[in-house]
């Protein structure tokens, strides 16, 4: 049984920030401190019924459906301006239309074609549910309350800048924010919302499940209020945008920093996995708990706005997130607020935690493997890549070819039409660097435990003649491997 709040927001973190619901819904808590009629009472046999399953139920409807249940009572009407529900059906409408999209405020504003300006809504005051406020009170909680008071501890480290040599010996399994690296970036002066909505702004990106002009996802971006808002993500921008990428380019809008040095998955050529993207989104939006594809390394530069990062290493157990045993499938939360509001603090009580916020101008690296949840603090602009770095101890290049060999199901990002990637990988690998190739693959079998062909023959022998056979390497215990 939800506990009796009194008060409106029904939270404790963040109260300050959550103002009253449109329709007046409170928590269901609170109906416990309501004298007069309560709305529930009026839905007749579906009474019998959680909220939880009434919105399994209300997914099915369709338009119609959705809009005329709305206007039975006023527990009905509160559970169909639920914005989710609208969501979902514009998507649906999505995949058959060929019309431009107006955005109108609400996914329900939207998909029903009416006016921006505010409709009149119906008093829903004695309307108490958690399934209906929460969305609410996520949209709505302050990122400040989160972002502040980072522990000393758990600080990212920051530099102004590092050199490649100090990158490959000391930080390809760290996270790190520099400062002072993509000054020289054209973009980095050049980029706003306002000179991207002008310059570009009937360019169509990819923006999570739809396709919208710039211009449309701009009108959407300063006016939502989502939980999860759209994150603009899009991998085909340089193309899109008709801009150069690389130092070697002329005219380049921007390059890989030099202190990430070679990435082993540029052997790949034009058949590399997609790689970069461009990020645009409003406050609230960002990225679940998740790792980077392929096991790769990644940088974030933010060219507007500011980003809260919180990270943890590979084998930490993060709190809300499970993992299965294969690590295909991760389960969380599904909203960023959600996790914040409801783990956060636990989290930040761990020693694996790292957090911290990177600032416009301001470039982060995330190591192979690590967890992380990232959420814009205002409107911005970010670019981001992947990559696999070249160290002295190649871990970065054997997790990369242990993903693509022995989680085949998981790899992610090549063309349809590459069929092996593993296989395609270590061909390119061995005529470019066929002593890496060698040494990173040793490094793969070792830590899942295989053998390889004239080890295994080795231990046949040891076992027949009773002999200490031999061993040979690279240089290095299986303790050193990081």
């Amino acid at each position: 049984m939800p506990s009796a709040v009194p008060v409106e927001n029904g939270l404790d973190q963040a109260s300050d920030s959550i103002p009253s619901h449109p329709l007046g819904v409170k928590p269901l808590g609170n109906q416990y401190f309501h004298g007069g009629e309560i709305a529930r009472s009026a839905i007749g046999t579906w009474a019998s019924l959680p909220d939880e399953m009434l919105t399994v139920l209300l997914e099915h409807l369709d338009v119609p459906g959705l809009f005329n249940l709305g206007h039975t009572c006023k527990y009905f009407y509160a559970f169909c301006h639920l914005d989710d529900f609208w969501k979902a059906l514009f998507l649906s409408q999505q995949a058959d239309s060929v019309n431009p999209v107006r955005w109108a405020g609400t996914w329900r504003s939207t998909v029903l074609g009416l006016q921006e300006q505010p409709c009149r809504q119906i008093d829903c005051s004695n309307v108490f549910s958690d399934v209906l406020h929460r969305p609410f009170a996520c949209s709505n909680i302050n990122l400040q309350n989160y972002v502040m008071g980072i522990p000393k501890a758990n600080q990212i480290r920051r530099f102004d800048n590092l050199s490649y040599e100090e990158f490959a010996k000391h930080w390809t399994s760290e996270p790190f924010v520099l400062s002072q690296c993509i000054q020289d970036w054209p973009v980095t002066s050049q980029w706003t919302i306002d000179s991207l909505l002008k310059d570009y702004g009937d360019i169509t990106f990819r923006a999570e499940a739809v396709d919208w002009t710039f211009k449309t996802y701009c009108q959407y971006m300063m006016d939502n209020a989502d939980e999860s808002p759209l994150y603009l993500f899009d991998r085909g921008f340089a193309e899109k945008m008709g801009i150069k990428v690389g130092r070697d380019a002329d005219d380049a809008a921007y390059w890989r920093p030099d202190c990430f040095g070679p990435d082993f998955f540029e052997v790949l050529g034009d058949e590399r996995p997609a790689h970069r993207w461009l990020i645009v989104g409003p406050e609230r939006s960002g990225s679940t708990f998740h790792k980077d594809p392929n096991a790769t390394s990644a940088w974030n530069a933010v060219l507007q706005g500011s980003k809260y990062w919180i990270m943890f290493p590979p084998t930490a157990q993060v709190p809300g997130v499970y993992v299965s045993k294969d690590s295909s499938e991760v389960t969380s939360p599904l909203s960023i607020a959600e996790w914040l509001l409801t783990f956060h603090e636990e989290a930040r009580q761990l020693p694996e935690c790292v957090e911290g916020i990177c600032d416009a101008g301001e470039i982060l690296h995330v190591p192979s493997g690590w967890w992380h949840l990232v959420v814009n603090l205002e409107a911005g602009i970010a670019l981001t890549q992947n990559f696999v770095p070249k160290s002295p101890s190649l871990h970065h290049l054997s997790e990369a070819i242990s993903f693509l060999r022995d989680k085949a199901d998981q790899v992610s990002g090549f063309r349809p039409h590459i069929e092996n990637p593993y296989e395609l990988f270590a061909q390119r690998l061995g005529s470019s660097y066929p002593e890496a190739l060698e040494k990173a693959v040793e490094l793969a079998d070792r830590k899942s435990g295989k053998k390889r062909k004239w080890d295994a023959a080795v231990a046949v022998d040891e076992t027949e003649s009773g002999g200490g056979g031999f061993s040979f390497g690279f240089g290095g215990d299986d303790d050193d491997i990081p």
